[in-house]
């Protein structure tokens, strides 16, 4: 994932690098510097697979015949003007292009750095142009932010923010941006807890709770029995886990069930050693 920072903010005392301040005209030189390099890049790996064909008397079908094919595809995308995440690919191609690491394929998204006056009365005269310009073109996700203000907060104690927040009727940018990219990604997080421990860990979004325990130890999924779930929201909500059991939040899920982002888990699981089955032991303990 990409995040571009546009400087949408006026300031004479920092100057821009082309002496104005046009944030549209940035997203199209950084757009165009981006598909050159992955143009440099394709025309490198066309040679050397080319290469490789030959050295290998590559029949049509082969692996590198096919990766020679989609990089065809994928120069000549570019040579249009777009990006390679908006060109039309199925599910094979995706697997190779995975393996290239080509920027235009990454999900991308603006953070429209506004100055703190701009951002806090939720105004700035760019916003509509980079809007029409991202629908127009299809560039990604924008969001308003501003990095000044975000110093400022984080300057601040945990009441100063909170109240500052209150008084001019905002909030840091910055869980949003967190979100916007985790889900550009396609990732979510459940979380374990012990005493004097709480542990967050990635997954792909859609994961079952199986596979979501094998993300902490393979031991976990291989021997995986059941997953006792409350979520973070509900237990903010109630208090902890005996107050989430009162209100019917805790739930024992089995192996078809899909993890959910910011799901609480305690994982139960049964390890066979010596052809004897282990007791069933708990990742974690449990949330007061």
């Amino acid at each position: 994932c990409i995040f571009h920072v546009l400087r949408v903010f006026e300031d004479a005392n920092i100057v821009h690098v082309d002496d104005e301040v046009n944030p549209v005209r940035d997203m199209e030189v950084i757009s165009n510097e981006l598909r050159s390099k992955d143009s440099q890049f394709v025309e490198k790996s066309l040679e050397t697979t080319q290469k490789e064909i030959q050295k290998k008397s590559g029949k049509p079908g082969s692996p590198e015949h096919k990766k020679l094919d989609l990089m065809n595809k994928v120069k000549d995308l570019l040579a249009t003007g777009k990006d390679v995440r908006q060109g039309d690919w199925h599910c094979l191609d995706v697997e190779i292009l995975n393996t290239l690491q080509l920027l235009t394929a990454k999900p991308l998204i603006f953070l429209l750095n506004m100055g703190e006056e701009d951002f806090i009365k939720k105004k700035n005269k760019w916003l509509p142009k980079i809007k029409e310009y991202l629908d127009k073109t299809g560039g990604g996700q924008m969001i308003p932010m501003s990095c000044a203000l975000e110093a400022k907060l984080s300057a601040m104690s945990a009441e100063e923010q909170a109240t500052f927040c209150k008084e001019n009727k905002i909030q840091s940018a910055l869980p949003k941006i967190i979100k916007a990219g985790t889900t550009a990604l396609s990732m979510d997080c459940f979380f374990t807890c012990g005493p004097g421990e709480v542990k967050a860990w990635g997954m792909r979004t859609g994961t079952k709770a199986p596979q979501a325990a094998g993300v902490i130890h393979t031991d976990f999924e291989k021997g995986f029995i059941m997953a006792d779930t409350m979520s973070f929201e509900d237990i903010k909500k109630h208090g902890g886990e005996a107050a989430c059991k009162a209100a019917g939040k805790f739930k024992a899920n089995g192996k078809e069930y899909v993890v959910q982002d910011g799901d609480v888990i305690h994982f139960k699981f049964n390890v066979a050693s010596g052809g004897k089955a282990a007791e069933v032991k708990k990742k974690s303990s449990r949330c007061s």
